[in-house]
């Protein structure tokens, strides 16, 4: 396969607007030990996009500057020591950057097979949500069967993917939504209650809906002013899990409320944890939910796919908000 040495790809060169997200010719990057090449057919649009783009989402050090945090696409190149993967695999892989753009660069571990049957364009929508939502209700919130947990966004794609994985394992999921036909999407992806945020006071319905008993999860990406009510609504040893700040990054929180119901707060951040961490969280999907892609107990939900070269509408679509499941970019259109 001939590798040209250049390619296209999305790398602003100052913070701004969606308006910055235009198609640029940059350098084919080759892979480094343990890495692979990848020819993408797809790259996933995420809300940590829109933060990196607006200049408030400080990179790693050492990750590219072209955009995209999920691709999907084949293998073209294998650097030294990878020993799984080979020329012409399709894969799906969480990267720490550089998916926007025909070829990027992916730890081998980071990989996982494109199941049998599926689009690149829903695989593409894949890692970002499941890396993150496993990593955080499962290794962080402890979820157990039979529990029930409060998902907040509900329609956006890691509320989609937090009630597959409640389906998945058991849970009883409530989520919030910002309209009644948002609710009705969650309802339809799993959620056995769905609340309108701007209608409702959500955690007065979520006691109401547990009897008073409250939740044993808070999966929150709003922050501010929502962490007091959703501690609030957490049951005893319940566990609240900040994945995102999208009100604030700080919070009024009563003490006395968190030792009286022995809560846990707790939170992480996917994109600096080192390779190795990532892989472990790889191998587990591969082993327990990749297994219900492929069996159609779980099938991708993507809400719309933009061509690379309109990567500028793909985020005002997302900072709209109107989306149910994930955005994607067709690289290979």
């Amino acid at each position: 396969m001939i590798i040209p040495a250049t390619m296209t790809a999305i790398d602003p060169a100052a913070p701004g607007g969606p308006e910055v997200l235009v198609p640029v010719s940059r350098p084919v990057p080759q892979p480094g030990p343990g890495d692979v090449l990848v020819k993408v057919a797809a790259a996933g649009v995420n809300r940590p996009d829109v933060l990196q783009r607006l200049g408030l989402y400080p990179m790693p050090p050492g990750t590219p500057t072209i955009m995209g945090l999920e691709i999907a696409g084949t293998v073209v190149a294998v650097g030294e020591d990878v020993t799984r993967w080979r020329v012409g695999d399709a894969v799906c892989a969480l990267v720490a950057g550089g998916g926007y753009a025909e070829y990027c660069v992916a730890p081998a571990g980071q990989c996982l097979a494109v199941p049998a049957g599926m689009r690149m364009t829903d695989a593409a929508g894949l890692p970002e949500t499941w890396f993150t939502v496993w990593s955080n209700v499962m290794d962080r919130g402890h979820a157990r069967p039979g529990e029930t947990i409060l998902i907040h966004g509900g329609t956006s794609g890691i509320g989609i993917t937090a009630l597959q994985l409640a389906q998945e394992i058991g849970l009883n999921a409530i989520t919030t939504c910002g309209s009644d036909e948002k609710c009705a999407a969650a309802r339809l992806h799993g959620a056995g209650h769905a609340i309108n945020y701007r209608t409702q006071d959500f955690a007065a319905e979520t006691l109401a809906f547990t009897g008073s008993r409250g939740v044993d999860i808070v999966l929150d990406m709003v922050g501010g002013d929502y962490v007091p009510k959703n501690l609030a609504c957490l049951a005893d040893d319940g566990r609240h899990v900040s994945i995102a700040f999208q009100r604030g990054p700080t919070a009024e929180v009563n003490l006395g409320l968190v030792m009286r119901k022995r809560l846990i707060l707790t939170g992480s951040m996917l994109r600096p944890r080192p390779i190795a961490f990532k892989t472990a969280i790889a191998e587990t999907l591969e082993g327990t939910i990749w297994p219900a892609f492929e069996a159609g107990r779980l099938q991708p939900v993507t809400d719309m796919v933009f061509p690379l070269a309109q990567a500028a509408a793909a985020h005002a679509r997302m900072e709209a908000g109107d989306h149910v499941g994930k955005i994607i970019l067709a690289v290979d259109a």
